[in-house]
């Protein structure tokens, strides 16, 4: 007779290559619908295709860094895998050095 055993994903040992993009709960989570800083850092990419007056241009481009800023320091604090806390705080430290660098 042979027996099948069942792993509680919160307790199974993931691989290591498995470990980085699983959340907590054993869900792989490379990517999710776009929350609501990514919405608006979406639309505001989409703005900046047209041809805006300098001072349109600096107001959307200021929300989209912010927009990003927002959406990197959430995943970094609260990123549901390894891999999207990393991927968070490696955007936002790319936006804060091209803040003070650009």
């Amino acid at each position: 007779m042979t027996s099948t055993a069942t792993t509680d994903p919160v307790t199974a040992r993931p691989s290591s290559a498995s470990w980085w993009f699983r959340a907590a709960d054993g869900r792989l989570t490379l990517w999710e619908w776009p929350n609501p800083a990514l919405w608006v850092w979406l639309v505001t990419l989409v703005l900046g295709w047209f041809d805006l007056s300098a001072t349109h241009a600096s107001t959307v481009d200021g929300i989209h860094r912010g927009a990003l800023v927002v959406w990197a320091l959430d995943e970094a604090v609260r990123g549901a895998s390894p891999f999207r806390r990393i991927l968070g705080a490696v955007v936002l430290v790319a936006q804060i050095a091209m803040l003070f660098l650009g």
